[in-house]
């Protein structure tokens, strides 16, 4: 039993702890606006990743293995990622602009947490890890356990990105204070690229998708 909730643990650990497009916002948002707005990037990914965990518990992967799935979700991934990238870089020189004293642009509640649940429901990369990853954990679970209580633990998962995501959102609040303005600056500028550089990377694979089913129909 302790075991089989380690393990759920270690999992959400191994799926929150990787620096990806997620990680990136949450830090450019702390960096910008505090912890609260970084910790809701969090949450919003984490909402998204529940979404995934119910799919995959009740069956239904040919929804998102399937071809045109794909597509979409990768089309999804490339257009939300380069809008969150450009709007990132725009953001950077309009906070400075439109600074006076000590007012500043701030980051919405809602929109940090929606932010966070795009980036993560139009992930492909977690898709492949919801999938594969903790499919396998689900079916070896399954074999001693009864699915209620395999659900159950599953949500331990959320323990290990809990943890992880408060950890992140603590360390930018925290350091923030230690940098300028000029900082902030180019690192919402870096991660707006890195961003879009994502974005970018999941464009391509849209395209060697649409392709293949191409190729496949003539």
């Amino acid at each position: 039993m302790i075991s089989e909730l380690f393990s759920f643990i270690v999992l959400g650990f191994s799926l929150a702890i990787p620096v990806g497009a997620l990680t990136i916002e949450m830090i450019k948002r702390g960096m910008r606006s505090g912890f609260l707005r970084s910790w809701l990037v969090g949450l919003g990914g984490m909402s998204a990743d529940v979404v995934m965990m119910l799919l995959i518990y009740f069956g239904i992967t040919n929804f998102l293995t399937g071809q045109f799935a794909q597509l979409a979700i990768w089309i999804l991934g490339f257009i939300v990622l380069i809008y969150l990238g450009i709007s990132s870089i725009l953001d950077a020189f309009q906070t400075l602009e439109i600074k006076l004293g000590t007012l500043k642009k701030v980051d919405s509640l809602l929109g940090s947490y929606l932010a966070g649940f795009a980036i993560a429901i139009s992930n492909p990369m977690s898709i492949v890890f919801w999938i594969g990853i903790y499919g396998a954990v689900l079916a070896k679970s399954l074999q001693t356990l009864s699915g209620e209580k395999v659900l159950l633990y599953s949500g331990s998962i959320f323990i290990g990105i809990a943890i992880w995501d408060i950890f992140v959102a603590s360390s930018v609040h925290f350091s923030k204070g230690f940098v300028g303005d000029q900082f902030m600056k180019w690192f919402s500028v870096a991660a707006g690229l890195a961003l879009i550089l994502f974005g970018l990377s999941f464009g391509w694979r849209a395209t060697m998708v649409l392709y293949k089913m191409v190729v496949e129909t003539f």
